[in-house]
């Protein structure tokens, strides 16, 4: 059942989200300096409205992470200097440790699983506090090693590596087929239309015609090995933001059948990391203009 206070979120105001381990006193300073958040049940977190909720949100984790416990900041500060992380990705400054690496998927996923890190996005930076070095060090080997393998020079090598293979060939018949914007579909199991959904191949997508014709099951078993002669095939776009903030998460992960037919009811992680990207396409285009 949906709760008041889901009730009374507006998503069509801008708004952003947090979480953090409950204590009442954590909450109770949230809620003094957020007045206006409101409990998502659905989200599992608090939504903060506003243009400048995800400045305001940064700066109050900041403030929480330095307060949470001092012995814990001085015990982190401790730690690092008897066994410290030595990299050139990191960096020490007076609250803790700041993370820079080229972009990689799967260091913003080990990031994101440290308590109190945070993105600052005018310095370009991870920063993590000193209270978290524990988490950090837990987590550095897969984050450097990710951080080198996407390093500009590394990925030149793997591309001349590729050059002429059979592998380069996959890759570039799978960017041409991106670019048609196209999945198969079952014929009798067909997506809604324009309603985000998740898919296997392409995350979530907004369906917009289903165009009838069928799909050559041989012809594209290589990039869609579920699809047979009772397939069809059917066009997408990406979500945009708000149509991502409607969507409500499914209860549960996809069942087998839901994998088998190729879409599903996004589940609350995939939509997180789809609105995540949708508003920094958003923030790109309108520096751009």
């Amino acid at each position: 059942m949906e709760s008041e206070a889901d009730k009374n979120d507006d998503p069509d105001k801008e708004q952003e989200t947090v979480s953090f381990a409950f204590d009442r006193m954590t909450v109770a300073r949230f809620r003094e300096t957020f007045p206006r958040a409101r409990w998502s049940d659905a989200l599992q977190a608090w939504t903060v409205p506003g243009t400048t909720a995800r400045r305001r949100i940064d700066r109050w984790l900041v403030a929480e992470a330095a307060r949470r416990n001092p012995f814990e900041q001085e015990r982190g500060r401790d730690a690092y200097e008897f066994e410290p992380i030595l990299s050139p990705y990191l960096s020490v400054y007076d609250r803790g440790f700041r993370i820079r690496t080229p972009y990689s998927r799967t260091v913003v996923e080990e990031l994101r699983q440290i308590p109190f890190a945070r993105w600052n996005g005018d310095e370009k930076v991870w920063e993590v506090p000193y209270a978290s070095y524990d988490d950090l060090q837990h987590r550095w080997e897969t984050i450097e090693a990710a951080a080198k393998r996407n390093e500009p020079e590394e990925r030149r090598k793997r591309a001349e590596a590729r050059k002429g293979t059979e592998e380069e060939a996959q890759a570039k018949r799978r960017s041409v087929e991106r670019r048609r914007k196209r999945l198969p579909v079952p014929s009798d199991d067909l997506p809604p239309p324009d309603r985000p959904v998740a898919t296997i191949r392409y995350g979530i997508v907004v369906f917009t015609e289903v165009t009838g014709e069928l799909v050559d099951s041989e012809e594209v078993a290589e990039l869609y090995p579920h699809a047979d002669e009772e397939h069809v095939w059917a066009m997408w776009r990406s979500p945009t933001a708000d149509e991502l903030v409607h969507t409500w998460p499914a209860r549960a992960e996809p069942g087998d059948d839901e994998l088998a037919r190729g879409w599903w009811q996004p589940t609350l992680d995939e939509l997180r990391e789809a609105r995540r990207k949708a508003k920094a396409r958003r923030r790109g285009e309108i520096r751009v203009q």
